[in-house]
Formats: structure tokens, sequence, C-alpha cells
């Protein structure tokens, strides 16, 4: 099956044959809706009787069950950004992990990086069609790579959010609202992804004023003196940076 861009130069992208997504979670129901000619999602039990590529979107625990249900024959994959292949044995095999948030809303996979892996030539090829397919940039990461690369997004994402989660509680003491935050943090992202930790760096820490930085820390430890560890975590961890 051959699937065509809607741009006129892009190339033509062959689908491996008759894919089913399984899993009717946000991810699962996510890639459905972006991948051309996909069927499904489908729920627990389905066996891929008839299908040429099975693709589990399903949560981490719950893969190797979903696995053994398929029938041999087709290729098997899943969406696990810390998992290797061992537990989608003895299919032949692919991992295929979006780097991208996904809501209820559902997700924007165009332009985002996808962590690609296979048991044979044959099954990273897929995952590198389908990554091509979502518009991700496919990365080839090894299974004993997996776990520092999925922290590194966790880090990336959720411990951001946790971060910002912490600004605005502090932030709303002063009565002020959330939106004033969001230009700040958009800026510090950008500026991250053009220069670098390094380079990026602005405010009290980067220019050495310590008075600035103690009396954060007592309105912290006044106002929100839950997240005073964090903060100060923070602070060492952002001095380093700023001397490296």
């Amino acid at each position: 099956m051959t699937y065509e861009g809607s741009h006129p130069d892009r190339p033509q992208i062959t689908l491996p044959g008759r894919l089913a997504v399984v899993g009717a979670g946000r991810l699962g129901r996510a890639l459905a809706a972006a991948l051309p000619s996909v069927e499904g999602p489908f729920g627990r039990g389905f066996d891929g009787h008839g299908y040429d590529v099975v693709l589990l979107a399903v949560p981490d625990s719950e893969i190797a069950v979903a696995a053994a249900t398929i029938e041999p024959g087709p290729l098997v994959g899943h969406c696990a950004g810390a998992l290797g292949l061992d537990v989608l044995t003895p299919h032949e095999s692919f991992g295929l992990h979006p780097l991208m948030t996904v809501t209820r809303d559902g997700a924007v996979f165009a332009g985002a990086g996808a962590a690609v892996a296979g048991s044979t030539p044959r099954a990273l090829d897929t995952a590198r069609t389908l990554a091509r397919l979502l518009g991700m940039q496919a990365v080839e990461i090894e299974d004993a790579d997996r776990g520092a690369y999925h922290a590194a997004a966790s880090i990336a994402s959720n411990f951001l959010v946790t971060l910002e989660d912490a600004a605005e509680r502090l932030l709303a003491t002063t009565g002020a609202p959330r939106s004033i935050l969001v230009p700040l943090v958009r800026a510090a992202v950008e500026n991250w992804a053009t220069l670098g930790g390094r380079d990026a760096l602005t405010g009290p820490i980067a220019r050495g004023d310590e008075a600035t930085v103690r009396r954060q820390r007592a309105a912290i430890a006044d106002r929100t003196p839950e997240f005073l560890e964090l903060f100060d975590a923070m602070v060492e961890r952002t001095r380093a940076l700023a001397a490296r």
C-alpha cells in the first residue's frame, strides 16, 4: 500500500502491508488518527490475524501479555521508550517511540523525534517507515541505551512541567496569573534549543547576584516551603551550569 503526501514533491511512502494498532488509550487513538489506512485501535485480546504489522500502543506493563496474544506471522512493535525488544519475543519485532507528549486532545507527531529499533533489518525499516509516515525524525536507540534515553525525555518534558507548576504556585501567592510566565518559558526553551544550556542561561545566578538568590530563597521558605529543597537543588545545578 502506498501513501502519497499532499505536497507534490513529497516522495511516496509504502506501508508495510496491512497495519493494526492495539490500545485504545491516548497514544493508540492518536496514532490511529495520524497514520493513513491504519485499522483500529483494537482492544484487549486482539490476535493480529490477517494483519502484516501490529503496533502495540498499550501500557508498558501490558506489552508482554499483548504480544503473547498475537498469532505468529506479523511484525509486532511497541511504543515504549524505556523497554527493549525482548518483551516482544518470539515475534520479529520493532520499537517506535514517539518523542512527543500525548494529551486527551491527541498529539501532533510531525516534526517530533522517534526512537526506533528492530530485531531484523526488515523490522527496523518498518519502524523507520512508520516514523516517516508520521512526519517524525527517526533515531535508532539501542536496548542498552533505552533507560538513559527515556530518562532524558522525562527530564525534558515531565520535570519541566513540575518546575513550571512550582513557579505557578509561588506566583499565585502574589495574585498574578500563570499567563504572565508563559512568554518567558517559551523564550527560555527556544533559547536553549538555539544556543544550548550554558549560553541560554540568564538571571541572578548567571550574573553572580547571590544577594538576589538569597532573597528568592527567603520568599520561598516563607510562602511555599514545600519547594525549598527543590529550589536549593536547582540553584546548585544552575551554578554548575553557569560555571561550565
